[in-house]
């Protein structure tokens, strides 16, 4: 048996292994993480890109869409693709967003796994890596999240599970690391295991691109992310939202822009109408004031957010529903 490899801070090497740069070795290539809902890889993501660029709330399956985050280095560029929870689908949505899972990994050059350490291995976990030992080629480092969550000794006892977990399976982890984005510890060194990983290669974006999702996605995300916010236990996966129109306002001066965004927010049944609207109107603008903060962060400029509540009938089990709602 192999010597399990783990980065932990105190066995942290004084040299993180990163290409050399007296061989002049630029790389670039695409990371993806994976684990089961919940497991901290969106909030990895924002931490790793240093920037808010994938929705993250405390409830399972708020990603739908895949978000590229971009980390610049001066030795690399490294892609992260972030996808949605892999999990036992039970309407067609979950049934595209497993296949959008699998057809990632296929396609990036290094897949992390996501398992948090305030949690014994479950079912989930296990239905993962099995799927991930069928991916021969591809490197796979097991990424411990959420590690300021637990002691030292839990710490450890998960860490002995996971790569006992790969050896089941027949396979081993690269790396094993534990990490907490939140604390902000060992995310440099995630990096830096990560990279060596990728292909040589000259940068794939153009320096000071975070993301490659069109802004109104993201858009759309931030407001379903408010949206959510305070209804998880009511509505957790009911709630889509579409951007209809991005249009600067008309008649302002140029040092005094204005965009006007109309979107709307899509629940399935008339019944969570209510829910999401609150009494006379309050959440909803709650909503609207939390979302366009996030916004004219993201775009630099002011924003004026009108949102309106619509009902499209059981839209995660209808497929042209999927399709006018963008899955």
């Amino acid at each position: 048996m192999g010597a399990m490899s783990v980065r932990t801070p105190s066995s942290e090497p004084s040299e993180p292994s990163v290409p050399s740069k007296a061989s002049g070795a630029h790389r670039a290539g695409f990371a993806c993480f994976v684990g089961r809902p919940n497991a901290g890889k969106s909030t990895l993501t924002n931490a790793l890109v240093g920037q808010k660029v994938a929705i993250t709330a405390d409830q399972p399956q708020t990603t739908r869409h895949t978000v590229r985050g971009i980390v610049h280095r001066p030795d690399a560029q490294l892609i992260l693709v972030d996808t949605p929870g892999l999990h036992k689908p039970r309407t067609l949505l979950g049934e595209r967003l497993n296949d959008v899972v699998r057809t990632t990994w296929a396609e990036v050059d290094v897949i992390g796994f996501c398992l948090p350490a305030n949690e014994k291995l479950g079912p989930g976990d296990r239905f993962i890596a099995k799927e991930l030992a069928a991916i021969k080629k591809t490197p796979k480092i097991a990424i411990v999240t959420k590690t300021d969550l637990v002691e030292s000794k839990a710490l450890a006892e998960q860490l002995i599970a996971i790569d006992q977990l790969g050896r089941e399976l027949g396979f081993e982890w690269a790396e094993i690391v534990p990490v907490s984005a939140v604390a902000d510890q060992q995310v440099d060194l995630l990096a830096d295991l990560l990279v060596p990983l990728l292909p040589e290669g000259p940068a794939l974006y153009p320096e000071g691109d975070l993301t490659d999702e069109p802004e109104q996605v993201m858009i759309a995300e931030l407001i379903r992310e408010a949206a959510l916010e305070g209804v998880r236990d009511e509505l957790p996966h009911s709630i889509a939202v579409v951007v209809e129109e991005m249009l600067p306002r008309e008649d302002r001066p140029a040092d005094k822009p204005l965009l006007d965004i109309h979107a709307f927010v899509y629940i399935e049944r008339p019944s969570q109408k209510g829910i999401i609207i609150g009494p006379k109107g309050q959440r909803l603008k709650q909503v609207g004031i939390k979302s366009r903060k996030q916004i004219e962060a993201l775009l630099g400029t002011p924003v004026f957010l009108d949102l309106h509540v619509k009902v499209a009938k059981d839209w995660q089990r209808d497929p042209r529903q999927l399709r006018n709602l963008g899955f």
